[in-house]
């Protein structure tokens, strides 16, 4: 159309062919011929664009029950710090990290000197209490025979009474603080609760602690537990899952496990959620502090099918993926989500079983687009 325009231009400048002159005819038919060809030849590219070239993943039902594997390790179901009652300064310690101790078995001394001289100095007060008792009573023994021969007004009587009532409260005063103070002399020796494994030593020789300071860590052997980190994808459907428990030292051994404990807040540093099992029926294999492999299985029978993340996009028509039919072209599938784990999404139903789905570079794509798939690695 332009270069008919032009062609009409040009006859209205003096000295060029006219439209009715045998130039101006063979002027435009080639121009004629050279707009088809240019048209002929942009079909021709366009017909002979080659498919785009995409990853896709063919579609697998499969139940969503699939067994989940947790590093975990043996801990004890008990595990106590303990500490010194009284303060002082440690003069022993009796333990190593590691050793297996009874209950009542001496762990830590503490220099008892200041709690003998307080102990000794309860008992003098002791026997000055006791003194002052003897004379109280005594005086009011007098005063209450004055009383009856009449020699003694009431008042002095009362004051008897009075006077012997107090040193009886000032006796027992002295009494308890000797058994106090033996109480503390006792506590200057820290020994084992309970029959257990010594998993920290806190407290040193020389150190000054004061009471109630953690200085040994006590693990109790008496019942032992898996404890495992769950991601917080996982924390609900733990609750009704089944598990098992497999020792890395012993692989061929394999263990049921009962939940006992689930935290109720996520660990500040790694998000997960700390999970505590009961060992069903253990056996001389499992020790303190070993490592397992912890494994869920959860009760249902859901199929699903298991895709990548970056399959997923959304038009405004909800979750789709784009499915690739035998000829290479690409439809929109709108698909219901199951749930989502990790880098991957779980499909409930949209797509079919062995249908090719892409799963990468979804957001440059066009329904009714010819591509060539390439089958990604398995997801």
């Amino acid at each position: 159309m332009l270069r008919l325009t032009t062609l009409a231009a040009m006859t209205t400048r003096p000295g060029m062919p006219t439209l009715h002159s045998p130039l101006f005819g063979a002027l435009l038919l080639a121009a004629l011929v050279g707009a088809c060809d240019s048209h002929n030849g942009k079909e021709a590219a366009t017909a002979q664009a080659p498919a785009r070239p995409v990853l896709v993943s063919t579609v697998e039902y499969q139940s969503s029950t699939q067994p989940r594997h947790f590093a975990a390790n043996i801990r004890p179901r008990i595990e106590s710090d303990l500490g010194f009652r009284v303060s002082g300064k440690v003069a022993q310690r009796l333990v190593q990290n590691g050793d297996l101790v009874r209950k009542g078995q001496p762990l830590l001394v503490l220099d008892p000197i200041d709690l003998k001289l307080q102990l000794e100095a309860a008992e003098a007060e002791m026997r000055a209490a006791t003194t002052s008792l003897a004379q109280a009573e005594a005086d009011e023994g007098r005063q209450v025979t004055l009383q009856k021969n009449g020699w003694s007004t009431p008042a002095t009587l009362d004051k008897a009474h009075a006077a012997a009532g107090d040193a009886r409260g000032r006796l027992t005063r002295a009494q308890r603080a000797v058994e106090l103070a033996g109480n503390a002399l006792s506590y200057a020796r820290l020994e084992a609760d309970a029959d257990g494994v010594v998993t920290a030593t806190l407290g040193e020789p020389g150190q000054v602690v004061s009471a109630g300071q953690a200085v040994v860590r006590l693990a109790r052997t008496g019942e032992l537990e898996v404890l495992v980190a769950l991601p917080e994808t996982f924390v609900e459907r733990a609750r009704s899952a089944q598990g098992s428990m497999m020792l890395w030292s012993v692989p061929g051994r394999s263990y049921d496990v009962k939940l006992r404990e689930l935290s109720a807040a996520a660990d500040s540093a790694t998000r997960t959620y700390a999970a505590r099992y009961t060992i069903v029926n253990p056996d001389e294999s499992v020790r303190l502090g070993m490592s397992a492999t912890l494994t869920l299985t959860e009760n249902t029978s859901e199929r699903v099918a298991r895709l990548p993340l970056t399959a997923l996009f959304d038009h405004g028509r909800g979750p789709s993926v784009w499915a690739v039919d035998d000829a290479g072209r690409l439809t929109a599938r709108n698909v219901t989500i199951a749930r989502y784990e990790g880098q991957s999404v779980l499909v409930a139903s949209g797509v079919n079983e062995g249908e090719n789905v892409v799963t990468l570079g979804v957001e440059k794509l066009d329904d009714g687009l010819l591509v060539r798939p390439t089958q990604s690695l398995s997801f």
